[in-house]
């Protein structure tokens, strides 16, 4: 009967462990480690392969990050006095060799461990500890009768020397399900009856034809392998070693253990050389059919050599290619696409007239439109890009060839380089390469498909010492360069030629810091609209308002929110951004009189449709200090059009010392609460709670339905 209390069955208390701190416990304790990995695991696997099998599980039971550690640590035991890296190490050795032991099933995911380790791996050879005696063999016949769980709760008690609560609370951390029946089933071995065919010092009898194994090595009962004679031990057939055999009473002498005339114990036995898989001895594997497996490995690679031949032959037989069309100098369709002559031009009146605007409908311009060389190239790596080609492309944008002749936008000469932006209904395309050469050609894609009058306003032209130029869509009245940062100043004219392409202005794609944030601002037959370089061929549109009807930022509002929240804009570059709308979801009365914060919502929708971005910023009453980060989202549909709803938190330092956390949800909360390190409670959509300096608290509101929403994350 165990005498265990409910209490005992609770974890361990173990703090936080490092990997530095699991590293040294393995590195200090590796040989008892690969011992009780070697002792747990079932012995049916054969010694070979437990001894490989029990130093993989323990280079395997690092942890790849910190451990937490409970977050209100229990009163510790007297059990509990074992560093807390060893007993990680140990508690994961142990999960991994009980799951080694258990079968595979037809249906089940097999684990890691179930199947032969990769590493450490021997070529040729096989590997067991030391033989050792009668006693030694006999527990091990013992132990391979038991189930994994109950093995590994006689290590632990007999090896370990730990108490029975300990060893439930280890075999539970262990994933044992049942771990007092486990601690039953080891109990019950020291006391168990001698099996039928074992004698006194619990030795098997010999075979049925009354051999012994030979001498000289190779596999004795239960796949163990005997040494050859030597010091300590007798010759073929004789007794093992020197070992004097039973007494009248069954038991047996053995040196340097113990009183004279008795057996060692079970947990005695476990420091054996029979159990240390540390010391191992070696012998060499099947000579004959290791050079039948060589054999029959050279004849197969030869014939995968020949049949990668046979697939990979021209022509129009068997090819490798089967039934697709033949390459783009034999294929019509693929060919037509290539060829400069096929290239669609518009007409610069077809625009006007036209019931679209976008790129469709752009006329080709630039110098070097009747340049066939030059598109030919241009058509030509889009088709088949080399390894010296410098190729980009916005995320979601498919970089394969045209699927037809695409459209002509632009060829020309541009900051010493010449030019080609190509346009196929997908894809804006833009091909350049040295006015000297070809070498060094550059091939960037960005995804255009559904652009708008808005979206189909400019691209980027060059990027050069700094600077970038667009070209702008021809319905684009003027231009002019606006610094975000600058609200109060007025934008700056910026010259175009007849074709559409502007002087070269500030690039903050190209800039290092955030001393400004040049956009260009372009007026249509509508209205301003304002677009920031991020990186990408097309420009993004900046907005400002709720998500169901935001406006274009370049209004007196606008202009002043944007010029505390420009810098964040580098979060969403290169990441094929559209649009990027900011809107002012609350305003909230600061605690100690300081006045009024402002809460804002930034979301990225991008030309692909996911992977859209979402901040939420914190402004203070100062319209000098930029804008505190509060939370950020990816592929979240807060502060969008599906859902408008958003919630953030900051913790904020008042002017007279004090802290506090800051929370504010749009108006369709309307309550919020705080837990963890911060507790309290508002009604409406504003919450303000004294804290510590550096505590930390999860946030959660409630709309008017009582659905409960988490703060954006």
């Amino acid at each position: 009967m165990l005498n265990v209390s409910t209490k005992d069955l609770v974890p361990s208390p173990v703090g936080p462990v490092d990997v530095e701190q699991a590293e040294a416990a393995l590195v200090e304790r590796y040989p008892r480690l690969v011992r009780i990995a070697y002792l747990v695991l079932p012995p049916s696997l054969g010694r070979n392969r437990r001894v490989l099998t029990a130093h993989a599980l323990v280079q395997r039971a690092l942890p790849r990050r910190r451990v937490a550690g409970p977050s209100v640590p229990e009163p510790r035991l007297a059990e509990d006095a074992v560093d807390p890296g060893y007993a990680y190490v140990r508690s994961e050795v142990l999960r991994q060799a009980l799951v080694a032991g258990l079968p595979l099933r037809r249906l089940a995911l097999p684990s890691r461990a179930q199947f032969p380790p990769l590493l450490p791996h021997v070529w040729g050879l096989r590997l067991f500890p030391r033989v050792g005696g009668a006693d030694e063999l006999a527990l091990d016949q013992r132990l391979s009768r038991l189930s994994g769980p109950a093995r590994a709760a006689y290590v632990l008690r007999g090896l370990e020397r730990q108490g029975d609560a300990e060893v439930l609370r280890v075999l539970a951390a262990a994933g044992v399900a049942d771990p007092a029946s486990a601690l039953a089933e080891a109990d019950a071995l020291d006391d168990a009856p001698e099996l039928p065919g074992e004698g006194a010092d619990g030795a098997q009898p010999p075979t049925g034809n009354g051999a012994l194994p030979p001498a000289g090595g190779g596999a004795g009962p239960e796949g163990r392998d005997t040494e050859q004679a030597g010091p300590g031990r007798s010759g073929a057939g004789g007794a093992r070693g020197d070992r004097p055999g039973p007494d009248a009473s069954g038991r047996t002498e053995l040196p340097g253990h113990g009183e004279p005339g008795r057996r060692r114990s079970g947990a005695a036995l476990l420091e054996s050389d029979e159990f240390d898989p540390c010391a191992l001895q070696a012998r060499p594997t099947d000579l004959l059919r290791r050079r039948q497996h060589a054999r029959a490995g050279i004849v197969a690679v030869a014939a995968l050599l020949v049949c990668g031949a046979l697939l990979g032959l021209p022509g129009d037989g068997w090819g490798r290619n089967g039934a697709a069309a033949p390459s783009y100098a034999r294929n019509p369709a693929a060919e037509a696409a290539l060829d400069p002559g096929a290239l669609k031009r518009v007409d610069p009146a077809v625009w006007p007239a036209s019931t679209r605007q976008d790129f469709s409908v752009w006329p080709a311009r630039g110098a070097l439109t009747g340049d066939r060389a030059l598109l030919r190239r241009a058509l030509a790596v889009w088709a088949r890009p080399g390894a010296s080609v410098r190729s980009s492309a916005t995320p979601g944008t498919p970089v394969g060839p045209p699927m037809g002749p695409p459209q002509l936008l632009f060829a020309g000469e541009v900051d010493g380089a010449r030019v080609v932006i190509l346009h196929d209904g997908l894809r804006a395309v833009r091909y350049a390469e040295p006015v000297g050469g070809t070498a060094g050609a550059a091939l960037d894609f960005a995804r255009t498909d559904g652009a708008d009058a808005v979206g189909s306003a400019a691209l980027v032209l060059s990027r050069a010492a700094g600077n970038v130029r667009y070209l702008t869509a021809p319905w684009v009245r003027e231009t002019s360069v606006r610094d975000l940062l600058a609200p109060g100043e007025d934008a700056r004219p910026l010259g175009r030629d007849a074709g559409g392409v502007t002087e070269p202005m500030t690039s903050p794609a190209l800039a290092k810091g955030c001393t400004r944030w040049s956009t260009l601002q372009v007026r249509d037959g509508s209205g301003l609209r304002m677009l920031a370089d991020l990186g990408e061929l097309a420009p993004a549109r900046l907005l400002w308002g709720p998500p169901a009807a935001p406006a274009d930022a370049t209004g007196p509002e606008a202009r002043e929110a944007w010029a505390r929240t420009a810098c964040q804009l580098s979060a969403v570059r290169a990441h094929g951004v559209r649009s990027v709308n900011a809107w002012r979801f609350a305003r909230q009365p600061l605690p100690e009189g300081a006045g009024s914060g402002t809460w804002l919502c930034t979301r990225a929708e991008t030309w692909r449709g996911t992977g859209s971005r979402v901040l939420a910023q914190f402004l203070v009453p100062s319209p000098s200090v930029p804008a505190a980060l509060a939370a950020r989202s990816e592929g979240s549909p807060a502060c969008g059009v599906r859902d408008p709803r958003v919630l953030a938190g900051v913790l904020w330092q008042a002017p007279g010392g004090g802290w506090y956390v800051l929370a504010a949800g749009s108006p369709d909360f309307t309550a919020l609460e705080t837990s963890g390190g911060v507790k309290g409670r508002s009604d409406g959509p504003l919450l303000a709670v004294k804290a510590a300096a550096g505590a930390r608290a999860d946030l959660d509101g409630t709309l008017a339905d009582g659905t409960r929403v988490r703060a954006l994350r």
